[in-house]
């Protein structure tokens, strides 16, 4: 693609905005700045990865897998608001899921360990494990607000606080996890990903860009387990005590 034809593509946007005005919605300004954030935070990313690419460090590897890793928490840190403390439990699931994933991965022999894959297919496994988190966060404080008396209830017929949650875990890891297996069931059949299609319009074999599609999809129903069950084990103590008492949070972020 030359820069002309980049340029055009800006007409998706004037019409998007064309729309927001015409309609009254109000999201000309996000898409604005979204549209100017989108191409430098991209072209800056260009840059730096063809230079990691040509060094071939794997210590430059690990800061960019570093860098990712911590916009993927600080994003999905703002859906925990009112669990203290959510941040680095995130942190350490998606950086657990990162290490698990792609050193199977890698030792297996089922990619190259040069950083034009491990960069590219971690940025993957660490954005679905993004909004794993963030499924995650938002049915738990759903599940809390609608179950909290149910909880109390339990406790006091004498169930441990695992036992009192274990309903709530169940629906939130499931919650969380469902978009990416109903994203496997439809592939290839509503939509053709975004690898694959952009493997096939650079000009590679449709068989081998299905290839790594289908490494990408499995390792993303992986990915989305070990997330979310993770999280689901690490935000049990944010929501009892060590002697099993139920913690009252204020999970709305207002006042009270």
């Amino acid at each position: 693609m030359n820069t002309l034809a980049l340029f055009l593509t800006l007409i998706f946007v004037a019409f998007a905005v064309l729309l927001s005005v015409w309609q009254r919605i109000g999201l000309q300004k996000d898409i604005l700045i979204g549209t100017v954030r989108a191409a430098i935070q991209l072209i800056a990313v260009g840059y730096i990865l063809q230079a990691i690419f040509e060094l071939k460090s794997w210590i430059y590897i690990a800061a960019m897998i570093s860098v990712m890793i911590t916009v993927a928490t600080l994003n999905a840190r703002k859906k925990g608001k009112g669990f203290q403390g959510i941040g680095w439990r995130i942190a350490f699931a998606i950086t657990s899921t990162e290490i698990l994933t792609m050193g199977l991965l890698l030792s297996l022999k089922i990619i190259d360990p040069s950083p034009r894959y491990v960069i590219p297919i971690s940025g993957m496994i660490i954005g679905n494990g993004m909004v794993v988190s963030g499924l995650f966060l938002n049915r738990l404080r759903s599940e809390i607000e609608t179950r909290r008396e149910e909880i109390k209830v339990y406790l006091g017929l004498g169930a441990t606080s695992k036992q009192a949650i274990s309903h709530v875990m169940r629906n939130t890891v499931k919650a969380s996890m469902l978009p990416t297996i109903d994203g496997m069931k439809t592939v290839g059949l509503v939509q053709l990903p975004g690898m694959m299609t952009g493997m096939i319009v650079a000009g590679a074999d449709p068989i081998e860009a299905v290839r790594y599609q289908i490494l990408i999809m499995y390792s993303f129903t992986s990915s989305a387990a070990i997330t979310a069950i993770f999280l689901g084990i690490l935000t049990h103590s944010l929501l009892f005590t060590k002697t099993h008492q139920f913690i009252e949070l204020n999970l709305s972020g207002k006042s009270s």
